[in-house]
């Protein structure tokens, strides 16, 4: 400002001065007014340029830079400049936190005071049904017409989710969304989503589960209760006693049965994924799963005899599988005895093994069956899963042998191939990646 007044004061001294020399002090007078005249219409003509400036952008420095408009633009330029590059940090931040928010396994939506939706990221549109354009600042309530969350709304109590059916909820597939509500701001809601279907699926499993075991356990054990009571309470005949001891000693085996399976599966899911050092002969494998049937199939058809016919090729005899030994004799057997059980007497039960058009090892066993309906197909691998539960447990199984199998190949880095049909019979088969075979000829591996 001081800079200001002493050029102005300069260039009022320098007018008079001039107006002086020419005419004295009446020169000196007007020398002094147009000096002045000429200075303020030149400071007002640089502010006018700082206006324009302003108005135009303000992003450039204008061409002069001195004097106090010069300092003015100057500064004016620093400050513009420093906010602008705060903006664009500030948007590099807003936009980062909206990608994060976009990739978020959770839906999130804002919601104005109204209830319109200002903002929902792509997760919450897909649990939701809605589109982010299209349904910009509409009222959520019209798109969202679950009865259970306008009553969850209408209370206002949003200390605790709601769970709604999703988009994609159908009645083979259930999809269930956690939905809650947290008010903020001046009537403001941000509203969380989550797909919780498979929190329920597993819960569902967990009530199943246990379920299955009691009645699985309580059957036997009411059975050999009684019989104990019967035997404490009465005076049997000697073959009286021996049956019902027969009958126990029946139903004891079928809880034993069932605790070594449910042992065997806790072990599968709790183990480390099998490695390289550990591989079982094929031949001497086969070997032993076939005379394992052929027995089971003596006890369970006396008469006419099931027809049995296994087929090893040659070539794979000093073939290894590289896994655990009694892991995949496990699952190898309970796909023959299954094929056993479920074929009629005078039936034919076929084992095969050989290598597919992929380069999969297979072990497959065909029966000719009564075959399985299309329905239960998919739910077969499912621990205590049975197409006809009285007739599997009048044969012995547990319900948990293709769950087994299933775990064993999944472990194994191959695939339980199940194909079946009424009144036809049924196909199952082991598939094993080529890279689980040790010494395979390579004639052999390209056929």
């Amino acid at each position: 400002m001081l800079g200001r007044f002493i050029s102005f004061a300069a260039f009022l001294f320098a007018g008079a001065l001039a107006g002086a020399i020419v005419q004295g002090w009446v020169g000196a007078f007007w020398g002094l007014t147009l000096f002045a005249f000429v200075w303020w219409s030149i400071d007002a003509w640089r502010g006018q340029r700082f206006l324009h400036w302003l108005q135009r952008s303000g992003q450039e420095p204008v061409p002069f830079t001195w004097g106090l408009w010069g300092e003015v633009t100057d500064r004016v330029w620093r400050m513009r400049r420093e906010s602008n590059r705060n903006m664009v940090l500030s948007d590099q931040r807003l936009n980062d936190f909206l990608a994060a928010i976009q990739a978020s396994p959770n839906g999130v939506l804002l919601l104005d005071e109204e209830g319109k939706i200002e903002w929902a990221n792509q997760t919450a549109a897909q649990h939701l049904g809605i589109d982010v354009v299209r349904d910009h600042l509409q009222v959520l309530t019209n798109l969202l017409r679950s009865p259970d969350f306008l009553n969850y709304q209408a209370q206002a109590d949003y200390s605790h989710d709601v769970v709604i059916a999703g988009r994609d909820d159908k009645p083979q597939r259930p999809v269930r969304i956690a939905v809650r509500l947290h008010p903020y701001g001046d009537g403001r809601k941000l509203m969380l989503t989550r797909d919780i279907t498979a929190l329920e699926q597993a819960e569902a499993m967990r009530r199943d589960f246990v379920a299955n075991v009691s009645h699985e356990i309580r059957t036997p054990l009411t059975v050999i209760a009684g019989f104990v009571e019967t035997m404490q309470s009465l005076t049997l005949e000697p073959q009286e006693t021996r049956r019902y001891l027969d009958l126990m000693a029946g139903h004891s085996q079928r809880m034993k049965g069932l605790v070594e399976d449910l042992l065997i599966l806790s072990r599968l899911e709790g183990s480390p994924l099998p490695g390289v050092d550990q591989s079982v002969g094929l031949k001497p494998m086969w070997d032993q799963a076939q005379q394992e049937v052929r027995a089971l199939s003596t006890v369970l058809m006396p008469s006419p005899a099931q027809q049995l016919d296994f087929n090893f090729p040659p070539e794979l005899i000093d073939v290894e599988l590289v896994g655990v030994p009694s892991e995949i004799q496990s699952a190898w057997s309970n796909l023959l005895s299954n094929a056993v059980r479920y074929t009629p007497a005078g039936g034919r039960v076929c084992a095969r093994a050989h290598i597919d058009q992929a380069g999969f090892f297979c072990l497959s066993v065909q029966d000719s069956g009564s075959g399985i309906a299309p329905e239960h197909l998919s739910r077969l691998t499912e621990r205590f899963y049975r197409v006809d539960s009285s007739r599997s447990r009048d044969l012995g199984g547990t319900g948990l042998g293709l769950s087994i199998v299933k775990h064993v190949m999944q472990r194994h880095g191959g695939e339980l191939r199940i194909d079946s049909h009424l009144g036809v019979g049924s196909h199952f088969e082991l598939a094993f990646p080529a890279a689980r075979m040790r010494g395979l000829s390579p004639l052999v591996h390209a056929g």
